[in-house]
């Protein structure tokens, strides 16, 4: 191969393109599903410990082809179990994942990137301060969740059960290799996990909404909505202009009723912004054309952000006046108080 040659990313082939590659260079059409067990079911990210293959054809995908594995470049261990881990990339960029332990309920969930920054600049978010770099592709992806999967393992025993597209990014404008890897995820011939334990979620992108529920309507949508009219949103999500409520509201209805799956509500509690009495009426309507769960979440202040956090007395009354009314809600304290636990804050640092 000349010196000047890029070698090909193994991982953006598809089966039908390992295929035409193997019969290409003489080799029985099968070396494909092997090959792509050991990428994708098996995890391996060096040709050589695909030990089934002949040495011949191991050095000749290596002198061709290559893995980018992401590199684990720190991590962070909160008191509470949570673990917050900065992914490098191939071409030097960082990413987080996180992985949140709830023990209770044997719940060991991965909180994975789908950008390097993100370009929709919510206030509160430290990733809205970083620009938008590129999207991830699906292997960066999955590779997030093999990591995090050995780190739940190694320090709780247990493999993951949940996949959540919360971390960097906004996962509706990275959707092709989102979409692709969690085909992969999901795939018995991937990771074999159930695309109903995975959630999308979205700070509120109406047409990529409707394009998921005809692509893939087994995984959950949550909404990051944080705001109930459209007034507040526009202050602090800048794509509610774009995307307003009603619009939106459209879109999340269409969503259900092709998936049949009841949609989450993240809703940031911010001091004097969002907490009150009067907020928890105007979210009570945006509850009444489909099945509803509202995730009331606990703010993780970051540097140089005004907002603060609800206090605990605001957040219960909020939370009773719409279970009382019969709303379905919960209320996440914050995770990883002690370590960069916000999105993008470990990042930033990096």
């Amino acid at each position: 191969m000349n010196e000047q040659t890029v070698k090909i990313d193994i991982r953006k082939l598809e089966k039908d393109d390992l295929k035409k590659l193997f019969l290409d260079w003489g080799e029985p059409a099968f070396r494909a599903k092997q090959v792509y067990e050991w990428i994708w079911n098996k995890s391996v990210t060096d040709f050589k410990d695909m030990n089934n293959l002949s040495k011949d054809l191991r050095a000749k995908l290596d002198e061709n082809l290559e893995i980018r594995p992401i590199q684990l470049d720190k991590m962070q261990k909160s008191i509470d179990g949570t673990l917050k881990s900065r992914f490098r990339l191939h071409d030097g960029h960082l990413i987080e994942s996180v992985l949140i332990p709830v023990p209770v309920d044997d719940r060991y969930t991965v909180c994975v990137s789908s950008q390097v920054g993100c370009s929709l600049s919510c206030k509160f978010c430290a990733t809205g301060k970083m620009k938008r770099e590129r999207n991830l592709d699906a292997s960066e992806i999955y590779d997030q969740v093999v990591e995090v999967n050995k780190q739940s393992l190694e320090h709780f025993g247990k493999p993951l059960s949940n996949i959540v597209f919360m971390g960097m990014g906004e996962p509706l404008l990275a959707y092709r290799e989102v979409l692709r890897s969690i085909d992969i995820i999901s795939s018995p011939d991937g990771l074999g996990m159930s695309a109903r334990r995975i959630t999308v979620s979205t700070a509120g992108i109406a047409k990529m909404i409707k394009k998921l529920a005809d692509d893939n309507p087994k995984v959950k949508l949550a909404l990051s909505l944080h705001a109930a009219d459209d007034h507040k949103r526009n202050q602090i999500m800048p794509i509610n202009e774009q995307n307003n409520l009603e619009v939106l509201m459209d879109a999340m209805k269409y969503f259900f009723e092709k998936s049949g799956k009841r949609i989450s509500y993240e809703y940031i509690a911010f001091k004097n912004f969002n907490d009150s009495i009067e907020d928890a009426n105007r979210l009570l309507k945006l509850c009444r054309s489909f099945p509803v769960i509202i995730n009331i979440i606990e703010y993780n202040p970051i540097d140089g952000v005004e907002f603060i956090k609800s206090e605990e007395d605001s957040i219960n009354q909020f939370a009773q006046h719409l279970r009382d009314r019969g709303v379905m809600v919960t209320v996440r304290r914050s995770r990883g108080k002690d370590i960069d636990a916000a999105c993008g804050q470990l990042a930033n640092k990096g």
